[in-house]
């Protein structure tokens, strides 16, 4: 179901019950998934990996060469999973030699304007809201929600199940399951409405907030207060993911 007045390469692998809209360009090496839906003007240069059933909105661009100067014209990618929506006008480009790819997971929404330079990987579930703006190399992990007019520095990461309030300067590393805000950027309290919503016992918030409440409230520097965790604290899933967090941050993790 390819309109007639788009344009797609014949190179280019299209998926079962995929519709096109006018005037698309899906360029060479493309390939998008079953059930899939391009309303007009999309445009997938080459390297684009569409999953099945996303839906692409007018001026979208996907797998645009990376805005990165050390680029040379190596073969890479986009990779877009199940069921992501990607609003109007948002830009995701293709990775470098660095990681060879650019990633975003399955079930997300990229929200009008939205950028997503080289590099960067985004989990399952994610939500980018109008206009945000993500750096090269940015890992961001499960049911992270990005306000509006928010920007990620560069190699900065960005734990599952967060929030990070509208127009926010995010610069340093943002830990799991938390709310941040203000500038400069501060831990706000645990994203416990979120976790509740997925289906978190009270229980098991309460132990996300004593954790915390040793990190940022136990006049402890960073490595007395993940020791801390380690010796006193039952040993749980989410303990784990939050000092493991901690223990491999490169560029700091904000307080």
């Amino acid at each position: 179901m390819i309109d007639p007045l788009s344009r797609v390469h014949s190179n280019a692998k299209i998926g079962k019950n995929v519709k096109i809209g006018p005037f698309c360009m899906i360029h060479d090496d493309v390939e998008i998934g079953s059930g899939t839906v391009l309303h007009s003007h999309v445009t997938i240069m080459e390297g684009g990996r569409i999953g099945k059933d996303c839906i692409l909105f007018p001026g979208s661009v996907i797998s645009a060469i990376p805005q990165d100067l050390k680029f040379k014209g190596e073969r890479t990618t986009v990779e877009i999973g199940d069921r992501t929506m990607v609003r109007e006008c948002a830009t995701i480009n293709r990775g470098t030699e660095y990681s060879g790819k650019t990633v975003v997971g399955k079930d997300c929404l990229i929200m009008a304007y939205s950028h997503i330079a080289h590099d960067c990987l985004i989990g399952d579930f994610c939500i980018l809201l109008n206009s945000v703006a993500l750096a090269g190399h940015i890992e961001i992990g499960d049911y992270v929600t990005i306000s509006g007019l928010s920007a990620v520095h560069q190699f900065c990461r960005i734990g599952s199940y967060s929030f990070v309030a509208g127009g926010s300067l995010v610069r340093m590393d943002v830990p799991p399951y938390v709310r941040v805000a203000r500038e400069p950027l501060a831990y706000m309290g645990v994203n416990s409405v979120r976790l509740e919503r997925l289906g978190y016992s009270q229980n098991e918030i309460n132990e996300v907030q004593n954790i915390y409440r040793v990190i940022y409230q136990g006049n402890h520097n960073m490595n007395k207060a993940i020791d801390k965790l380690e010796n006193t604290f039952k040993k749980t899933e989410e303990l784990t993911m939050i000092i493991d967090f901690f223990r491999s941050t490169t560029r700091g993790v904000l307080r």
